[in-house]
């Protein structure tokens, strides 16, 4: 029995704070989830605040506290009559009832920690409670799952999960439900090994997401809150803030390090250790982007964020030493209280520490129980301020690093520091208002064109026609789209060429001595590209290079393809390469491979992301067999219209590769699985025209012998024209899994028995285009419409990236 493939949706307060937002929720929750995954949840609204609010008021101001109370009860009693009809209302009423006695007895108490955080628990058992019933009254089956029952942490300010403890305690829950069911947790709380009630601490329901990821085993982790995923600044005090698609995971913790409130740090540590992916989307706005966090870094080096908090504090801890440094740093770690940054003044020996005011007297108390052992001054300041920039490499990127100093230029500056990673520059200032230096900043980094490299891998006919096509076409793109396009490398069969700084198109048309291309050090350099995203571009025929395609995409490059090998290999190995692509952010375009750029595959996968689906697809797929077939008609031997197409470099040099179907095989593969059916070569009826005395020998002799073909293509010629039909070369699939290949008859009213010699047409039979296939027919050869069709994915994507 297979394991279930779990996905994990967390949605927080902000996502359930009233009847809209739970509807809203449950709308989420059915379109994008499945039977099996786990939705964890927070209190809902301002639950939380208003529980802890109840518990600073609980034996000393009894009116407020029942004020308080009622307020609560209300609350929760207005969701659930709101939203639940008959026994579902009923049941959950009782339930809530149940609550507000044993919190009120409670409260009667003395409350010790662990009491105080029973009733801090309720508010995430609401939450659960309500929408498991809620996705029941909805018929999804659902139940409600209490992460007590399974997170085992010891107790402290931010307890961390036992994950030996915990993992097999899950995996009996999960186990004991079946995969049918959608599973309602609960976030941010846990059980110590006395069975004490403890919670997780701040973004506790955050971590409760990735930890149960990691713990379940789950492909993937999605936090729906109210906004829609790391933008480039703060959109609340930066109009200009744009949403980024992608982060890296080593930038995203780079972030949550240095105090952003989209991510906290501990909700990243769970990725580390296991293979879950994390996004980030809006409850609100679920359409509208999303930000996917990504284990290896996108191609973008330098700034993509900027970040302030408007107050910090710093602690100074005086006469250290380089090995105090590291031991202080080591303790601060281990007691969760690593500063936001810190820099070592090494003319005074002092090592400097920042901290938010949120964290600022706990840090102060812990750093000075510290230092009393070994005698250190430690001195506490208040009223500062923090800017600073995030993104692979920023402090080694000269103009980003310059473009910060220079805002700061008219400004006493404490202190910048870069991160040991290189990820973050940081800024520390006396307490100023940040809002006009993020906003000059951010105009300074962001308002240039981004740049994307171009690697063109193939200077034949249809690569060179691509470089001249490029060369007239990169300005209007540029000034369209807001880039700058840079041809970084072009590769030949001998070797190629690569300069960051750029080649000139027109200049690499001509002959250059290529270096020998060794593919290790090629992705090397290439995992080294200073670009904001790089496009690979391969115009090759070549099997070979289509086996590094995997590679090129954990690097973050974009891939735009004429080859059709990858796009027809196995389906393990597409479907890999698929992956990785997906895993890594990058997009893999190959509107080429099929057609020669008409609109197939993109007229397919519209259909398909509409909700048609497709039933069959047929075809005259070669532009080759189709002039032969349209000029056969008996009055010329089939063999001397071999020999003229040959002649004219309308067939490959080894014309048999034509006349085998192997090609057709590999377009009607491509074409299969962009419908969606994994189709294999071994599954494809393939009838080819080359007899098999004629398949092995030398293209010299084949050639000599061709006129063997004759007889065998005129019977069947002359029985078709009997019945008034043509013959021609097709190929089609059905969804029932049948593939065929070979030559077949047709009315001469037929859409495929009138083409332009040379064209391809493609047919369509889908649940919108059922008794009226969609035809799509044009020039499917030749390298002008190649390289366009190459040009023309080139194109989408600076769509995309723009």
């Amino acid at each position: 029995m297979s394991i279930p493939q779990r996905h994990v949706h967390k949605f927080g307060g902000s996502s359930l704070a009233d009847k809209s937002c739970f509807q809203r929720v449950v709308e989420i929750i059915v379109k994008y989830t499945q039977p099996g995954d786990l939705i964890v949840v927070s209190a809902a609204g301002k639950t939380t605040n208003r529980l802890l609010e109840l518990l600073e008021l609980a034996g000393e101001q009894e009116s407020s506290c029942q004020t308080v109370f009622d307020s609560l009860y209300s609350f929760q009693h207005e969701l659930i009559s709101e939203l639940l009809q008959g026994d579902w209302a009923e049941q959950l009423l009782a339930e809530l009832a149940s609550d507000r006695i044993v919190i009120s007895q409670m409260l009667r108490e003395s409350l010790d920690e662990f009491a105080r955080n029973e009733i801090l628990s309720f508010g995430e058992r609401w939450s659960a409670r309500l929408l498991s019933a809620l996705l029941n009254q909805s018929d999804h089956e659902s139940d409600y799952l209490d992460s007590r029952e399974f997170f085992v942490a010891p107790n402290g300010v931010q307890p961390q999960v036992d994950v030996r403890l915990s993992q097999p305690k899950l995996a009996a829950l999960l186990a004991a439900h079946p995969i049918s069911q959608r599973l309602v947790v609960t976030g941010f709380i846990a059980r110590d090994i006395d069975g004490h009630t403890i919670t997780l601490g701040r973004n506790g329901s955050d971590y409760s997401a990735t930890e149960l990821a990691a713990l379940a085993d789950a492909q993937t982790t999605t936090i729906w809150s109210d906004v829609a995923g790391i933008f480039s600044a703060d959109p609340r005090r930066v109009r200009e803030a744009q949403l980024l698609d992608k982060i890296s995971l080593a930038e995203a913790a780079e972030l949550s390090h240095i105090g952003a409130s989209v991510l906290h740090v501990r909700s990243l540590e769970p990725l580390f250790r296991s293979r879950q992916k994390l996004t980030l989307r809006s409850s609100y706005t679920p359409e509208e982007g999303m930000t996917q966090v990504l284990r290896v870094a996108p191609g973008h080096l330098g700034a993509r964020i900027v970040s302030a908090l408007d107050d910090v504090c710093l602690i100074d801890v005086h006469d250290t030493n380089e090995s105090h440094c590291a031991m202080l740093l080591e303790h601060l770690s281990a007691i969760q209280l690593l500063p936001l940054s810190y820099s070592k003044r090494r003319d005074c020996q002092t090592l400097r520490l920042v901290y938010t005011q949120e964290l600022y007297s706990r840090a102060l108390a812990a750093v000075e129980q510290w230092a009393g052992e070994y005698q250190f001054y430690v001195q506490g300041l208040c009223g500062y301020s923090l800017l600073a920039l995030v993104g692979r490499g920023v402090s080694e990127h000269r103009d980003h690093s310059r473009a910060l100093y220079q805002v700061l230029s008219s400004l006493p500056i404490t202190f910048v520091q870069s991160a040991d990673s290189t990820h973050s520059l940081v800024a520390v200032l006396p307490k100023t208002t940040l809002d006009p230096l993020l906003n000059e900043l951010h105009q300074t980094l962001f308002s240039q064109p981004r740049r994307i490299g171009l690697m063109l891998f193939g200077k034949g006919n249809i690569g060179r026609q691509w470089l001249e096509l490029f060369a007239q076409q990169r300005e209007v793109m540029e000034q369209r789209y807001h880039l700058r396009l840079i041809l970084a490398g072009v590769f030949g069969r001998q070797g190629g060429v690569v300069d960051f700084h750029g080649l000139d198109p027109e200049t690499v048309l001509h002959p250059f001595t290529p270096k020998p291309v060794v593919w290790s050090q090629l992705l090397e350099r290439v995992s080294e590209h200073p670009f904001d995203e790089l496009v690979a571009i391969d115009m090759t025929a070549s099997d070979e290079l289509s086996l590094y395609y995997p590679q090129v995409a954990q690097l973050g490059v974009h891939l735009i393809t004429a080859n059709k090998y990858a796009g027809s290999a196995k389906v393990e190995f597409y479907q890999h390469i698929c992956q990785q692509f997906r895993d890594h952010g990058g997009q893999w375009l190959y509107n080429a491979t099929v057609g020669a750029g008409l609109p197939v595959q993109s007229s397919i996968k519209m259909l398909r992301d509409a909700g048609d689906e497709i039933r069959e697809i047929s075809g005259i797929f070669s532009g080759t067999l189709s002039w032969l077939f349209q000029n056969f008609d008996g009055s010329v031997p089939f063999s001397q219209l071999l020999r003229q197409a040959w002649e004219q470099g309308l067939t490959e040099p080894d014309p048999r590769e034509d006349l085998s179907g192997q090609d057709v095989a590999r377009k009607l593969l491509i074409l299969a699985r962009e419908a969606g059916y994994m189709l294999e070569n071994s599954q494809i009826q393939l009838h080819s025209l080359v007899p098999e005395s004629l398949q092995s020998i030398p293209v010299d002799e084949f050639m000599a012998r061709i006129s063997e073909l004759d007889t065998s293509l005129l019977e069947q010629l002359n029985t078709a024209q009997s019945q008034q039909q043509v013959i021609r070369y097709v190929a089609k699939f059905t969804r029932a899994g049948i593939a065929e290949i070979g030559l077949q008859s047709f009315d001469v009213h037929h859409p495929f028995a009138n083409l332009r010699p040379c064209d391809n047409v493609f047919a369509i039979q889908s649940n919108w285009y059922c008794d009226n296939p969609l035809v799509i027919q044009g020039p499917g050869a030749g390298r002008e419409v190649t390289a366009g069709a190459v040009q023309s994915d080139l194109v989408s994507l600076c769509q995309l990236l723009c």
